[in-house]
């Protein structure tokens, strides 16, 4: 079950394209952890991921976490077309302390 989403945009030229970000409810395994499912829809091939944790918390802030990341991380933030709200504003999603130099706009001031 899809618990949170998120739409991005990518901008080139005159061609926008919607980058759907979605994060499903944590689900506990079989062996007593939690995973945390999340899918980009990036516009070569999505990214489909479960991050895992000790409980559902845990597992829920990890995904928030490596979406951050693979925002920041991707060619798409790199070339500065990729935005949610306006360009250079940032996207909303939580990085791991080691990834905080890439933040921008309102992500470098209150994330």
């Amino acid at each position: 079950m899809i618990v949170a989403s998120r739409t991005l945009t990518l901008k080139d030229g005159e061609r926008t394209t919607s980058i759907a970000v979605r994060i499903f409810a944590p689900e506990k395994t079989t062996d007593g952890s939690w995973g945390c499912r999340y899918l980009i829809d990036w516009p070569e091939r999505a990214s489909d991921k479960t991050i895992f944790g000790f409980d559902s918390a845990q597992a829920l802030h990890g995904a928030l976490q490596i979406i951050g990341a693979e925002i920041y991380c991707s060619d798409y933030h790199k070339s500065g077309n990729l935005f949610w709200d306006a360009p250079g504003r940032g996207y909303g999603f939580p990085v791991a302390p080691t990834l905080r130099d890439l933040l921008v706009g309102d992500d470098a001031k209150y994330l």
